[in-house]
């Protein structure tokens, strides 16, 4: 490279250096809360910028006592730099009062730095070197002003460090960009050391310096925003628009001028489209990032909400529980005439009222289970037995309706003996009433068929028993099958025949028999082909008797 290229490359790195340094420090200052962080910034670019000025007009001057007071401004900015950036890292990472004794050192190095910087055994004379007018000669002493610099330099990296490998990873990602960052800077700006100790190793890498103070900025405005694809995008495109502005300056000829300057009108074009696309799609990440936190909180809150309902539920439902409870009871007493003889018209409304309370009751249960069931508290009194027992049971309590609706209702007794079933009588006949109850909602004429049967299960030796409802009533489409079993779910046919449902019963007779191992569907062939709704349990009745007979044993024990 020619001389003039070499010399203009250093004199527009420096300038350019300087002026970045002082927009970034006030920028930094202005924006936002004056914390530490940003007060240490302002300082550290200040100084930054008291260096570059002080090389840029050491190195271009023409006169000797000029040279010699720019050096002093440029070691003052140095100094100054070897305080502020330790100051800026423990601001940074919130451990500058784990460090008072660090800081200490380093304030009484100011002072002893700042006055031996007027000394000849600190820097001897200005004179020219490489393609520079002017450039400092270290001193005896300025070996020791060298290790001091470094070592302060290089233990803020490693505080730096080390609270990246300890922080969370938002906090970790944006120290490891200023780490980064610090140590490409320090590398351009520590390279004139060389030329200062005669060590043939130009300081061509002083184009890091204006750089690592962008990202830092960037990084202390914009942390939360902070993103690997952003600053990558922005360090690339600066770097091209820098690279091209000095081939621009420096052309040798106007051809080359104008070719360079318009292809940099082009690249600065392209590059903020390019910068601000990448922007989006940060933003547009973060807005869902954002919006999923937020459902997330929603979510929480809506399972708080849930939780109070279902409590709710259940204190209502024990309250309600006892005086239905109480009607059924002299109801009954009053129908089997404890209380004497009852006219026959009187018989009819009570048996109606009776059938009312009954409804209440089970609506009631429905609601109970469901609140245990959303909070976990359903609980189980498993027992074995005949399920044709609790089956026929259940058809007994219908007769009545059955009689006043005129419906026939049908009881298949199984031909032969079935095996016992594990089962919680109390809940499982919540299960039958329910199915059968809800045969009678939507079968006004007709007739209503329970039937039991035993049939082959998945093993060889495994055996199920199966229970069918089948009625003459509505029937129901494929797509009401599918959600006839979900919560608070009814078909769409069945709602205008009967407005009483709630759409739990079925929903928790799945819950139930589910719980019991067992599976339980419905069919139908459609509107008005009536339905079918079966219930599958596994007969466990050998395990069950081991079962009892061991638990016996021990209770025995």
């Amino acid at each position: 490279m020619s001389y003039t290229f070499l010399y203009n490359y250093y004199i527009l790195s420096l300038s350019v250096g300087s002026l970045i340094a002082l927009i970034a420090g006030v920028v930094v200052f202005v924006n936002g809360p004056k914390r530490l962080e940003k007060i240490s910034w302002f300082f550290l670019c200040a100084s930054s910028a008291i260096w570059s000025l002080g090389y840029f007009f050491m190195i271009s001057s023409q006169s000797h006592d000029i040279a010699r007071l720019a050096n002093l401004v440029l070691h003052q900015g140095i100094i100054f730099i070897a305080f502020f950036y330790p100051l800026f890292i423990l601001s940074l990472t919130d451990s500058y009062k784990k460090h008072k004794l660090l800081l200490l050192t380093l304030s009484l190095s100011v002072i002893v730095f700042s006055t031996l910087n007027f000394s000849k055994d600190f820097v001897t004379d200005v004179i020219p070197k490489y393609v520079f007018n002017f450039a400092p000669e270290a001193g005896s002493l300025y070996k020791y002003f060298t290790i001091y610099f470094f070592t302060s330099i290089i233990y803020a990296f490693f505080i730096l460090f080390r609270s990246f490998v300890t922080s969370l990873p938002e906090d970790a990602r944006r120290f490891k960009f200023i780490l980064l960052a610090s140590i490409a800077g320090f590398l351009g700006g520590g390279s004139f050391f060389f030329l200062t100790f005669n060590i043939n190793i130009p300081p061509v890498l002083v184009i890091l310096v204006p750089i690592y103070q962008i990202i830092i900025t960037y990084a202390i405005l914009r942390h939360n925003l902070f993103n690997v694809r952003v600053i990558a995008t922005e360090l690339l495109v600066f770097s091209i628009w820098v690279f091209l502005l000095v081939r621009t300056i420096l052309a040798r000829s106007l051809q080359d001028a104008l070719l360079d300057g318009g292809l940099l009108v082009l690249v600065i074009f392209f590059g903020i489209l390019l910068i601000r696309s990448v922007l989006q799609e940060v933003r547009s990440r973060e807005e869902i990032s954002r919006l999923a936190e937020d459902l997330r909180i929603a979510n929480v809150e809506l399972k708080k909400l849930d939780q109070l309902k279902s409590e709710f539920l259940s204190l209502a439902t024990h309250q309600l529980r006892t005086p239905l409870t109480i009607t059924k009871g002299y109801i009954s007493m009053i129908q089997e005439g404890t209380f004497g003889q009852v006219p026959q018209k009187i018989r009819d409304v009570l048996s109606k009222v009776y059938l009312s309370n009954e409804r209440l009751i089970s609506l009631v249960n429905d609601f109970l289970n469901l609140s245990r069931i959303e909070s976990g508290r359903m609980k189980y009194n498993f027992e074995q037995m005949k399920a044709e027992q609790l089956v026929e049971s259940a058809v007994e309590e219908f007769k009545e309706l059955a009689k006043e609706k005129k419906v026939d209702l049908i009881w298949k007794k199984p031909s032969g003996a079935l095996p016992e079933v594990m089962i919680d009588k109390e809940k499982f006949h919540q299960v039958l009433m329910n199915i059968i109850d809800n045969a009678f909602k939507y079968c006004k004429e007709g007739h209503i068929e329970v039937s039991m049967s035993e049939e082959a299960g998945r093993g060889s030796s495994d055996k199920n028993i199966l229970i069918k409802v089948k009625d003459s009533g509505v029937g129901m489409t494929r797509e009401e099958l599918d959600s006839i079993f979900k919560k608070f779910a009814r078909a769409q046919s069945g709602s205008k025949v009967n407005t009483e449902g709630t759409g739990l019963g079925l929903y928790l007779a799945k819950r139930i028999v589910g719980d019991h191992g067992g599976e339980i569907w419905a069919e139908s062939e459609g509107h008005g082909l009536g339905s079918t709704f079966k219930i599958r349990l596994p007969a466990k009745g050998e395990e069950v008797s081991k079962q009892v007979q061991f638990k016996e044993f021990v209770e025995k024990i």
